[in-house]
């Protein structure tokens, strides 16, 4: 990996903020390959140099990722003034450069995924990828198999263009129905739209997969977990 300044590497890693590495650093609590360090711009490579502080090994990281499961009610921001955001669920030790990917409305939930590394985060995002996401919603009215021939045809929802193909499977229907919906976009309240374009209202939505990352029965509602890259995306380089 590049160089990186000492103080930079410490608060990156989340010990601290960058203030206090650098009192860290100046008190002598921070050694590089076995000497303390007193310069707070001292460049290391932590791939290769062994970082201590207060004796203990600090393993960096130059990317992470971190799924959570997001609860409705919190909106997907890093600060917002008015709302609790998804940010108040993550770990303070977290990197301080860690983003959600994308975003859910403030009464959906589900799989949220967080990253540091932007060129993943863009080739998620990016319409040319077309990543599969997959959510489970109630819907108020009987969802019946010529809806599911509208999502595959695509919707007219308002913009310029109608839906890509999108697959919808009826687990229940009834007065209320339960389905789980398949799309490889991301347009602002698209399962929403999507529902009321073939006159019905989407009462309950949750996203259960993004990519490879499924959402499973273990992580409960508000906790988080660490993922590897690998994880994420089939082709992800």
């Amino acid at each position: 990996m590049s160089l990186i300044r000492i103080d930079r590497l410490l608060s990156d890693m989340g010990l601290g903020s960058r203030s206090q590495a650098k009192e860290w650093i100046k008190k002598g609590q921070v050694q590089v390959d076995g000497c303390v360090c007193r310069k707070t711009e001292q460049k290391v490579d932590a791939g290769i140099q062994e970082i201590k502080l207060n004796g203990r090994i600090v393993c960096y990281e130059e990317y992470v990722y971190y799924i959570l499961h997001k609860p409705a009610g919190c909106v997907t921001a890093i600060k917002d003034k008015k709302n609790k955001t998804v940010m108040d669920y993550m770990p303070k030790e977290c990197r301080k450069d860690l983003t959600p990917v994308g975003r859910l409305d403030k009464d959906t939930e589900g799989l949220l995924l967080f990253t540091n590394d932007g060129k993943l985060a863009h080739q998620l995002l990016s319409p040319k990828s077309h990543v599969d996401k997959t959510y489970f919603a109630k819907v108020k009215g009987k969802v019946t198999s010529e809806d599911v021939e509208a999502f595959m045809e695509g919707l007219d929802i308002g913009d310029d263009k109608r839906t890509l193909p999108a697959r919808l499977m009826v687990r229940k229907s009834g007065q209320v129905s339960e389905v789980e919906v398949i799309v490889c976009e991301g347009r602002f309240h698209q399962i929403k739209r999507m529902f009321q374009a073939v006159g019905k209202e989407v009462i309950y939505l949750k996203r259960i997969s993004f990519g490879k990352l499924v959402l499973d029965n273990t992580l409960k509602v508000g906790q988080y977990r660490k993922v590897k890259k690998e994880d994420i995306l089939d082709d992800c380089k």
